[in-house]
């Protein structure tokens, strides 16, 4: 597909997710309210993510390396290489979720009331800010709402995209609260939408994610942190290498 189309699909893809976000922004709004409605919130980002995605000729295929018990608690960690990668971990997810990401968000459009209201925002560059996120995150898993977290940090300027030396915190985290850790391979996102599309625009395809089997943490100690995000990347890395 030629740049100049894809530049086109990406324009068609941003108007139509815009425009959806726009008619179910009232519903979005009264979810947001007083309480944030954890259950509703999500319900509409599912149904926003779905819609716009399939209405670009977007799909998405999970494959279960085993089946997962989603009656416990996750914090689930994706590879990062494009925003097609939120909507991915949405469909996953479906309700009982939050995203901890960085500040930044607060100031997209299509973000910021979710980061107001159920997500977690943090400045990475702040050790209070990262303190009392990784506070929150943890709250929400007592609550038993899984936490997402893109463990690379970042998306990088490698075409193709690398994976990237992970952050330490999710997995002290996961440590601290005794939740296992898990690991969501998406293979190709950046084929069809790499980073934000801004520089080489996006197609319609299928996207393809690899669900692996949870990582527990029971009987590891904070000096295990370190171990543990080792153990949990050559698994990804290992999933990239292999054909998907």
């Amino acid at each position: 597909m030629k740049l100049g189309a894809k530049k086109l699909h990406h324009f068609y893809y941003q108007s139509v997710t815009g425009l959806i976000l726009l008619i179910i922004y009232p519903l979005v709004i009264i979810f947001a309210r007083g309480k944030p409605n954890l259950n509703g919130l999500n319900e509409l980002r599912h149904f926003w993510s779905f819609l716009s995605s399939a209405l670009s000729g977007i799909y998405f295929k999970f494959s279960y390396h085993q089946k997962i018990d989603w009656s416990r608690t996750y914090i689930i960690c994706p590879n990062h290489t494009s925003n097609l990668d939120i909507p991915a971990m949405i469909l996953l997810c479906r309700r009982r979720f939050v995203f901890l990401g960085k500040d930044e968000l607060l100031d997209n459009l299509a973000t910021r009331v979710f980061f107001k209201t159920i997500d977690i925002p943090i400045n990475r560059e702040s050790k209070m800010s990262a303190y009392r996120g990784f506070k929150r995150a943890a709250a929400c898993l007592d609550d038993g709402i899984h936490v997402i977290i893109f463990p690379e940090g970042l998306i990088g300027d490698e075409y193709p995209p690398v994976l990237h030396p992970f952050k330490i915190g999710p997995f002290k985290l996961a440590i601290e609260q005794n939740i296992p850790i898990l690991p969501v391979v998406i293979h190709n996102n950046w084929n069809l939408m790499w980073d934000d599309g801004k520089r080489s625009g996006s197609k319609p395809g299928l996207s393809r994610i690899s669900v692996l089997p949870p990582v527990e943490t029971e009987g590891f100690n904070l000096n295990d942190a370190e171990a543990l995000r080792e153990q949990v990347y050559q698994k990804m890395q290992e999933r990239l290498a292999a054909p998907a």
